[in-house]
């Protein structure tokens, strides 16, 4: 009898201990995955119901959480909502997370591994958890002012402290109010949500970092770094034929303006952004000199911006002459998010140092205590200091006596250079204009995707360089 009896509690010992193990197996392997179901409802409501930390450009509050009476306890808001919507996202008990709601929310919502004190504390004596603050590197006045001098001309604008990195403005057009979609009203959060996703002029969409475009003559700042990297100076001359007959085409390359000669310096080229002289150069330098200061600028890497999801900007990886003809201004198959642009300039205005682009200075608990904080980091050494100097005079050639004379500014040394990239036809040619400045010192990318203009009057000079000019004179 007795036999029986430890044969039986030996069997409920081992459902006992297999049980705890399964329990502490499941909190324990499994919670990081059942608390991100999004079929776990307990969860979702748990969190919208929690006094989610702020969002800050500055001192200025970006995303909020206020007290309200009703089944979630919080309101989520945005003060500024459109204006600062590609950075700080949406946050929706339906549709979940975006932008640095997304990035952060661990921090926001309290749940980080650095507030687990916190959460004990809190606990203990029954306080509520509040969420830590998120203080962002956005000067409030270059995003205004890069949104109001975009207007609602599909683009975006991105603005770069180019000794450390820190973003100064993140611009999208056209964007959203994420408070439409963090309302408690249900019902209302769904119907914005389908005018938003079937709006086809997709206000949703990142263009700053999520979407990539033909750089168009922006891009003849890579093909001159890997010139002067080659070798040559700013007065090497190069051929300038007013048309260029690609090989194994009968199509002849032709320039939008005149050159100034058929043998021309390297100075002059990018002064008049002279097509046939970029294109022989690419076919010249060949296809790996240019792939590889593409590169270390940071094509081709996705995570160029640490805090928000970015795409991989790409140069071409097989490659014709005639195609590394095209490519060499910007055209064929190269393309850019208006965020690597901006790279590029930074780098050259850093003395060839590209650091890498971070959105979030630091993260604050809710006593204040700092938790996280930026420290910049560089990304590459994209071409040696005395040839990104070299480039810098190029660059300030352009502005001061060349295609970007629109982006002058009495008293500051800017260097730039436009851009106008042909399209798939659906739309005119995009628009574009990077600079960088010496007061402040800033690197801007401006990128126009509709003008709302003929073609014939499309230029990056013309419709772009006054954006960036705008922005570099509010950040004064």
């Amino acid at each position: 009898m007795n036999r029986s009896i430890r044969a039986v509690a030996v069997v409920i010992l081992g459902l006992f201990l297999s049980l705890m193990l399964n329990a502490t197996y499941s909190y324990v392997a499994r919670y990081p995955s059942l608390n991100a179901d999004p079929a776990n409802r307990r969860v979702t409501e748990a969190e919208f119901g929690t006094d989610r930390g702020a969002i800050l450009a500055g001192t200025t509050a970006i995303a909020t959480t206020k007290p309200v009476n009703d089944r979630f306890r919080y309101q989520r808001s945005y003060p500024q909502g459109p204006l600062y919507a590609a950075v700080t996202g949406y946050y929706s008990f339906i549709y979940k997370r975006s932008g640095l709601e997304q990035s952060q929310n661990s921090y926001l919502s309290g749940t980080s591994s650095g507030q687990i004190m916190q959460r004990l504390v809190d606990l203990a004596t029954g306080t509520r958890p509040q969420g830590a603050s998120v203080v962002t590197t956005v000067d409030p006045r270059a995003q205004r002012a890069a949104a109001e001098a975009l207007g609602s001309r599909p683009g975006a604008v991105v603005v770069l402290d180019y000794r450390t990195g820190a973003v100064k403005a993140l611009v999208t057009s056209p964007t959203y109010d994420p408070n439409d979609l963090a309302t408690h009203d249900l019902a209302a959060s769904h119907e914005a949500w389908k005018k938003l996703t079937g709006d086809p002029a997709k206000p949703l969409a990142n263009r700053a970092i999520r979407e990539i475009f033909p750089p168009g003559s922006t891009f003849k700042l890579v093909v001159s770094a890997a010139a002067l990297t080659s070798g040559m100076t700013p007065d090497t001359e190069v051929d300038a034929p007013e048309s260029l007959t690609l090989p194994g085409t009968t199509r002849p390359l032709s320039n939008s303006g005149p050159c100034g000669g058929t043998r021309i310096s390297l100075t002059q080229a990018l002064r008049t952004s002279c097509n046939t002289a970029f294109a022989g150069l690419g076919m010249k330098l060949g296809a790996e000199a240019i792939r590889s200061q593409a590169e270390r600028f940071g094509f081709g890497n996705a995570d160029v911006l640490p805090d928000l999801p970015a795409v991989r900007s790409q140069f071409p990886a097989e490659l014709t002459q005639a195609q590394l003809a095209q490519s060499s201004i910007g055209q064929f198959d190269v393309a850019a998010t208006p965020l690597q642009m901006a790279m590029v300039a930074a780098g050259i205005a850093n003395d060839g140092a590209v650091m890498q682009p971070y959105l979030v200075q630091e993260v604050r608990a809710a006593d204040l205590s700092v938790l996280t904080r930026a420290q910049p980091r560089r990304l590459s050494q994209a071409l040696s200091a005395s040839n990104a100097q070299a480039l810098q005079g190029m660059m300030v050639d352009v502005v001061e006596n060349g295609t970007g004379s629109r982006a002058q500014i009495d008293g500051v040394r800017i260097g730039g250079k436009t851009g106008t990239a042909l399209t798939d036809g659906k739309a005119g040619p995009y628009a574009w204009f990077v600079a960088w400045a010496d007061d402040p010192s800033v690197a801007v990318a401006v990128f126009v995707q509709d003008a709302g203009v003929d073609a014939s009057d499309v230029s990056g000079g013309r419709i772009a360089a006054p954006v960036a000019r705008t922005v570099i004179e509010a950040m004064r």
